[in-house]
């Protein structure tokens, strides 16, 4: 599709006279021609632009792009740290001028201008260059650049989040379940990642990566609009959130696996547990495994129960030691699950041995 074709805004078609019908069509040709009316005279030198240098403009969701990959590219995308975030845009300026500033600095890989049904940018626009060095040099170069009278735009680093949490799946479904659905229905995937939901009982998150922002973006939009089921169960998808992230990770460091809680063949679960008491210099870490006794509870109930009298036995011996300073003893304390492992959060208390 050529660039001044794909700016072209579509014709209504005129509807029979009278009725519905009618009265639709005359509502779509008066909002045709107030989208035409508005900044008319940038509008012609964009698309005299476009025709005279042969550049592709396409329009998609909201945004408008070139390149990604640009004419005669050859080779991957470019990696991570090269791409730019450019707000404060006037809104009546578009890719003939904002492209041809931009490459000044660097080879362009993609540049996506953000858009309004009206015809007019969103403010902001995002540069993708071949290489991290062009984006530091656009950075240096155009951030409180003054394009305009009066607008001085803002150039910075772009977030580029490429991930997404994809959290209810059933914990019957396996990585390579997943991401076989996930390539049929979506592009760019790069790594599928399985972990304990956080939130969700028995249930697992998984952490979808893809080859860019554009790519993640265009598979969230694919998997919420689609309303995804797997195994019966409906998904919840999102940006991955940064503390969601170092939590998971944080979970996958944990000792001998890269879950908090495994099975074996006889039905044990192992938990990895970390407690928490105030005053304690070092926190209370260890191992349990546990099996289900046929009285209802489940793992997690069992687990609770064999590890906070592991930690009661802990303490009465560190009370008893010669020369150990007194622990403070919990009067209560209560249990959170942070990816499947126990945590206990211990609260106020005495000393070991003393009433009150």
């Amino acid at each position: 599709m050529g660039g001044a074709a794909a700016l072209e805004p579509s014709r209504a078609r005129p509807g029979r006279r009278g009725g519905a019908g009618g009265a639709a069509a005359a509502a779509a040709m008066e909002a045709e021609t107030w989208i035409n009316s508005i900044n008319q005279t940038n509008k012609a030198a964009l698309l005299a632009w476009a025709k005279e240098t042969g550049i592709d403009l396409v329009q998609i969701n909201g945004q408008r792009r070139y390149g990604g990959p640009p004419p005669g590219w050859v080779g991957d995308p470019p990696p991570a740290g090269t791409e730019v975030f450019i707000g404060r845009l006037p809104q009546d300026m578009y890719e003939n001028t904002l492209i041809p500033l931009f490459q000044r600095v660097g080879k362009l890989y993609e540049f996506r201008l953000m858009m309004t049904f009206s015809g007019l940018n969103r403010g902001f626009a995002y540069a993708k260059y071949s290489n991290r060095h062009g984006a530091k040099e656009a950075i240096a170069a155009f951030n409180n650049f003054e394009v305009k009278e009066g607008y001085a735009i803002v150039v910075c680093k772009s977030t580029e989040k490429c991930e997404l949490s994809m959290d209810g799946l059933a914990t019957s479904v396996s990585q390579q379940e997943l991401e076989a659905v996930l390539r049929r229905v979506t592009k760019g995937v790069l790594s599928v990642t399985l972990y304990t939901s956080p939130w969700r009982k028995r249930a697992q998150l998984a952490v979808l990566k893809y080859t860019s922002h554009q790519a993640a973006a265009m598979a969230k939009k694919t998997l919420m609009e689609g309303s995804m089921r797997f195994s019966g169960l409906e998904m919840r998808v999102d940006w991955l959130n940064p503390d969601m992230k170092q939590k998971l990770q944080s979970c996958e460091k944990k000792p001998s696996s890269s879950q908090c809680v495994q099975a074996n063949a006889n039905g044990w679960l192992w938990f990895w547990c970390w407690v928490v008491i105030p005053g304690c210099p070092v926190p209370f870490s260890g191992f349990a495994w546990v099996r289900q006794d046929g009285t209802g509870r489940s793992g997690h109930e069992e687990a609770k129960i064999a590890l906070a009298l592991q930690v009661l036995r802990m303490l009465g011996e560190s009370s008893h030691s010669i020369g150990a300073n007194p622990l403070p003893f919990p009067k209560s304390w209560s249990i959170s699950w942070e990816c499947g492992a126990v945590v206990f959060l211990v609260h106020g208390g005495t000393q070991p041995g003393r009433q009150g």
